[in-house]
């Protein structure tokens, strides 16, 4: 049985909407796609490929418009008026928030450590305003209700067959692990010939070359979307509220580049961080480009 990833792309689509938008976030239900509910409307279709095991899965996201310009009034602030209609702007910032969601997703994945699922990674490919009767041609199409504070906001996300048998929760159909990573039949000399050919990759002796090499360890401790006007008008003793909550774990970044998550703790007078969640070897390699 393949890995289910619903509960972790849940998880990621509203905690990074909550980052994003500084709004509390939470997804409330899952439901197959009523097509017909957005025939009169525009949406933002945001094309993602996923790549992982030589596998490729594209989702394809469909941000409605009374989503999607409530996405853009909240990533500015909340300053001037809402749109009523789908603009460049919100096409730009609808395909930020659709990246983030995608490379948090990702990143939670891979720290996981799962056997069927490694260097799971996302890059967005498009982003169009499309009329919405284009979602009754879609299979696989799931209607994701989210409460951002008072507001109820709609995000469909239609899957690929690929993808299927990792997030039966969604779905709510158990599919079987497709057969290119069920593990194969093979004689004892195909056998003999794979341990032969990959001997040499990353064993122990060859990382020990690696081990003096000096990275970056840095902690973050919370991120906010601000305004250019904002930074201009800052001064010695201004205070700017971060979206971390204080309870929240830190992120441990290696080079930039997000690895796991720690809280931090008081060593002999100093700051240290204790870690929390961590990816495995070839993730931490994988992410830091070694």
């Amino acid at each position: 049985m393949a890995s289910d990833l619903s509960n972790i792309f849940k998880d990621e689509l509203s905690n990074t909407l909550e980052q994003l938008l500084s709004k509390s976030s939470q997804v409330e239900t899952v439901n197959e796609l009523n097509a017909s509910t957005y025939s009169s409307v525009q949406v933002i279709e945001g094309v993602v490929k996923f790549e992982f095991n030589n596998i490729t899965s594209t989702w394809n996201f469909y941000i409605p418009t009374i989503s999607a310009t409530k996405f853009e009034y909240l990533m500015l602030g909340g300053m001037g008026d809402l749109k009523d209609h789908i603009d460049d702007e919100i096409v730009d910032a609808v395909n930020e928030i659709i990246s983030n969601i995608c490379g948090s997703f990702c990143t939670s994945v891979n720290a996981q450590g799962f056997p069927d699922i490694s260097s799971l990674k996302s890059e967005v490919k498009s982003a169009t305003i499309l009329e919405g009767d284009i979602l009754s041609s879609k299979n696989n199409s799931y209607e994701f209700t989210l409460s951002l504070d008072e507001d109820k906001l709609p995000i469909i996300v239609s899957f690929d067959e690929v993808i299927l048998p990792y997030i039966s929760i969604i779905t709510g159909r158990e599919v079987s692990a497709p057969e290119s990573i069920s593990s194969p039949v093979i004689n004892n000399e195909v056998k003999e010939e794979i341990k032969i050919n990959t001997t040499n990759i990353q064993t122990p002796k060859n990382l020990e070359l690696l081990y003096n090499v000096k990275l970056k360890l840095s902690v973050r401790l919370g991120t906010k979307v601000v305004l250019l006007k904002d930074i201009l008008s800052w001064d010695i003793g201004e205070i700017i509220e971060l979206e971390q909550m204080v309870n929240e774990p830190l992120e441990i970044l290696i080079n930039g580049i997000k690895i796991g998550e720690g809280e931090a703790v008081i060593v002999e007078g100093k700051f240290g961080l204790k870690i929390k969640s961590i990816g495995n070897d070839n993730f931490k390699l994988n992410q830091i480009g070694l």
